[in-house]
């Protein structure tokens, strides 16, 4: 994994001092991998990270530290979470890698008996706002999984103390740091694809969502299935789309200026409160459209973000690339040739006026073509390498947040039935 990682990161370097000024632009973060290591080996030069929130997410980003901890000369000093079973859990993966951190059970209490350097925040999404908040106001960097916050006010609130203590806050969205999302901006940035008319996302998955609860415990119920209650989440919107608005506003180099949405509850009836399926359109000045779906009851089309432009197109999921003008298959060159020769003779005059314009059967081609990535990985060693430096580009910060703004937004867009603009107090 390691070779894959460097060839991963010997990407982002050449892409930092070979991209055009709008990659650069629209990708500043890109430079941090463009400047030699910082990273000392000696125990001064090391940077200390706790973990609150040790779930799955907060367990998967542990093993892309594990492989960062030698080269980058990163520490896990403490591991935090209110639930038992996970803090083990962490704690064992930690053994195996001949790592001790120091186990809490309150956030509060490991601010005070730690000196870190920074945190990453991977609790459920209505914690992440007071945790953060604590976390710059006591002089520690913060890495936090997206969305940003469970309200639009938290969401502010964040962004405004962020600004007070001149902390990184750094949110989760990965993809600003994925080899084939950057290489496709930099197309779509330098006009590859012509005038940007349309983008189209969505993420579809069958299953319930739903994870075991221990003992079937009732009052364990909303506290493992938290993304199901709107009290902690919006469900697909939050967990889901958060990461797709913010590829639309990367690719745009701008934010919405209204939406309007749908959704419902119409296959899992089991008691949850948020929508098992949505749609939303965020329109843009311009004239540009986003439009959104997602659902969980039916996963053939699994998730994309498609940018379309006059020229071309582009899926960033599947990496593929696509020109309006594809280079005509072997076969309709020789009817071409046998036309041009006169071999058919007189053609046939009447019949249908009209052909369905049915998906064009062109297969594309790579945005890049190694695509043994993990976008996890490099983004944490971009924060490792900004906490070395003090600071982080602020247009990451402005990525986060416009992201989960907006995101927030198209909820109240669903509950109202109203096509809604934002709020002067929340620009930022």
């Amino acid at each position: 994994m390691q070779d894959i990682i460097q060839s991963r990161r010997e990407f982002l370097k050449k892409l930092a001092l070979t991209g055009s000024v709008a990659t650069l632009a629209a990708s500043p973060w890109l430079n941090a991998f463009a400047q030699p290591s910082t990273a000392g080996k000696n125990p001064s030069d090391r940077v200390r990270l706790a973990i609150i929130g040790t779930g799955s997410r907060g367990k998967h980003l542990m093993l892309s530290l594990f492989d960062l901890k030698e080269t980058n000369n990163l520490e896990i000093a403490a591991l935090c979470d209110v639930y038992p079973p996970h803090l083990e859990e962490a704690n064992n993966m930690c053994k195996e890698q001949d790592i001790s951190p120091v186990l809490y059970t309150n956030y509060e209490e490991l601010l005070n008996k730690e000196k870190t350097d920074g945190v990453i925040i991977a609790t459920p999404l209505h914690q992440h706002a007071h945790i953060a908040i604590d976390c710059m106001k006591a002089g520690v960097h913060v890495f936090c999984e997206k969305s940003m916050a469970r309200t639009l006010d938290e969401s502010k609130a964040m962004y405004d103390t962020h600004l007070a203590t001149s902390r990184i806050l750094h949110i989760g969205h990965q993809r600003l740091f994925n080899p084939i999302y950057l290489e496709g901006m930099q197309r779509i940035h330098r006009g590859d694809l012509g005038q940007l008319g349309q983008l189209r996302a969505y993420w579809h998955r069958n299953n319930d969502w739903r994870r075991p609860v221990p003992n079937n415990s009732i009052e364990m119920e909303r506290f493992i299935n938290w993304r199901l209650y709107k009290e902690y989440s919006a469900g697909l919107l939050t967990e889901l789309m958060s990461h797709q608005i913010q590829v639309a506003n990367w690719a745009l180099q701008k934010t919405p200026v209204s939406v309007t949405g749908t959704g419902s509850i119409v296959f899992w009836k089991d008691g949850r409160e948020v929508n098992d399926n949505v749609a939303l359109i965020y329109s843009y000045e311009d004239g540009t459209q986003f439009i959104y779906d997602s659902m969980t009851s039916n996963k053939k089309y699994g998730l994309e973000e498609q940018i379309m432009g006059h020229k071309g197109t582009i899926e960033f999921e599947t990496n593929r690339y696509y020109t309006e003008t594809p280079p005509p298959a072997p076969g309709i060159l020789q009817l071409i040739n046998d036309m041009e020769s006169g071999f058919f003779g007189k053609a046939m005059v009447g019949g249908a006026s009209w052909i369905p314009e049915t998906a064009v059967k062109y297969n594309g081609e790579p945005i890049i073509e190694n695509t043994d990535f993990y976008d996890s990985t490099l983004q944490l060693e971009g924060f490792a390498k900004f906490i070395r430096a003090g600071k982080a580009p602020e247009s990451l910060t402005r990525e986060g947040y416009n992201a989960s703004i907006w995101t927030l937004l198209g909820e109240i867009a669903i509950e109202t039935g109203e096509r809604l603009t934002l709020a002067d107090k929340y620009r930022i």
